[in-house]
């Protein structure tokens, strides 16, 4: 969603208040990305923590 969305790894490591490197083990699936993280990004990109973590193919952010 990342590079859909025209942002760079730095971008979305600052908006996480994250040194990039941690960020970049992130993407890779070197490092789990804690909850609250993956929450902020869901948040950001107006998704759903299952699509990010490629549970479901709806990008949709689910209604409250």
């Amino acid at each position: 969603m990342r590079i859909d969305h025209d942002k760079t790894q730095l971008q979305i490591a600052k908006l996480l208040g994250l040194h990039p490197s941690v960020y970049r083990r992130y993407e890779k699936g070197n490092r789990d990305i804690p909850l609250w993280a993956l929450i902020r990004l869901a948040d950001y990109y107006e998704t759903s923590t299952d699509y990010l973590l490629g549970r479901t193919d709806n990008p949709s952010k689910p209604r409250a």
